[in-house]
């Protein structure tokens, strides 16, 4: 018993150790997403993706890239542009960008496997965006999009469709940065910075707490043997192959399979195995249920089969782009595996973001967004385009 007690403190000293070291990185990018979610309305994103064209999947991976990063919302946002009048390839598109080229994950790679893994990530992201719509030109058919936007129209409702349902964007007079600072702009960047954290909080942890185990549990040679690294060319040639398959069964998604990336990265899978295991959170199997619900099995099928593709593609390539340019790395020393904490900048930014998040909890609280919290789960059964309650609405409310 006393064995078995030291290796769950073991595994839970690991996750908590991680859950400082990231903290104030999350708060930092949610806090982004927020500010940008809260001048941006989503009609006028679904407005601008009206076709797969170059510069409209450029735009798509933009405005992805400042959306939220979490799976669940983001595949549950691209059903309902796809619903709204986006091209089923931009949807696709933005919900890529909107897992895997977030500012918060950046930030969260380069403090757990260091800036190459973040460099690694954003080149990454646009190769398979551009792979995907290659793709999707050659195997995805007229006809079998119309099939799945008649399943999307049938309006099942997803685990994050209430929360994708919802448009908390400034509306009024004057720019987006006059409307910011309004306090209807204060109230908007609360409630999305809120609801941006209770859709993935829930990843994060099962994310570090799976990392800690798997950490403090599996010992060194299980990898070893797993990622064959008694073979430099096959271990290479096998990383990108399996990183997606973990990632599939690990059930963790969005920010939360970071920590877990740099247990098997320090566990000996190859550079591209990481990246392709990055991002392979879209197709997890409760993402890939959801797919089904939405699009109808034979689209799910082709979803599955384009992100592997692409993922393991992808993987390859900026494996071979980074050892051409020297810039891979050699040393395997992710930081999950530290127990101590001291009084540094990362302690001191912990505590600066933590009152920041307080504050914007304190809003959130004061102006009624606890009710909306409740949406989340269900949403509009039938219609994304259903009334949800705006900023300025439930500011008043609350007498301000």
């Amino acid at each position: 018993m006393a064995d078995v007690l030291h290796a769950i403190g073991e595994a839970l000293a690991t996750s908590g150790t991680m859950a400082w070291q990231i903290g104030w990185s999350l708060v930092l990018g949610f806090a982004l997403s927020a500010v940008v979610q809260a001048v941006v309305a989503r009609d006028a994103v679904s407005r601008l993706l009206g076709d797969d064209r170059p510069t409209t999947l450029a735009r798509a991976a933009g405005l992805g890239a400042a959306s939220s990063s979490c799976s669940y919302a983001a595949v549950a946002l691209a059903r309902s542009l796809f619903r709204k009048g986006a091209s089923f390839t931009a949807a696709v598109v933005f919900e890529v960008a909107s897992t895997n080229l977030v500012i918060e994950l950046g930030i969260i790679l380069a403090l757990l496997l260091g800036w190459r893994f973040t460099l690694a990530e954003f080149v990454g992201g646009p190769i398979i965006i551009v792979l995907l719509a290659v793709l999707f030109r050659l195997v995805v058919r007229q006809r079998l999009i119309e099939q799945a936007r008649e399943q999307a129209d049938r309006g099942l409702a997803g685990a994050m469709e209430g929360h994708a349902a919802m448009d908390m964007s400034v509306g009024g007079d004057g720019g987006p940065l006059r409307r910011l600072v309004s306090r209807d702009g204060f109230t908007a960047v609360s409630h999305v910075f809120v609801m941006e954290w209770a859709a993935v909080l829930r990843d994060i942890v099962l994310g570090l707490l799976l990392a800690g185990a798997v950490s403090a549990w599996v010992p060194d040679s299980f990898w070893q043997k797993l990622f064959l690294t008694d073979h430099d060319v096959l271990a290479t040639l096998w990383g990108p192959v399996v990183g997606p398959f973990i990632a599939v069964l690990s059930f963790v998604c969005s920010v939360g399979n970071v920590p877990l990336a740099g247990v098997l990265w320090n566990g000996g899978i190859s550079f591209g195995g990481v990246i392709s295991f990055l991002f392979a959170d879209l197709i997890i199997l409760p993402i890939l249920l959801i797919y089904r619900k939405y699009y109808g099995t034979r689209m799910t099928l082709v979803l599955l089969g384009c992100f592997y593709t692409t993922m393991v593609v992808a993987g390859y390539l900026v494996e071979t782009l980074f050892w051409v340019t020297g810039l891979r790395p050699q040393e395997r020393d992710a930081h999950v595996a530290e127990h101590s904490l001291s009084w540094n900048y990362t302690t001191w930014l912990d505590i600066v973001f933590l009152a920041v998040a307080a504050v914007l909890v304190v809003r959130f609280v004061r102006t009624g967004g606890v009710p909306m919290l409740r949406m989340m789960g269900g949403g509009p059964a039938h219609d994304d385009d259903a009334d949800q309650p705006e900023p300025s609405d439930v500011d008043e409310s609350a007498g301000r």
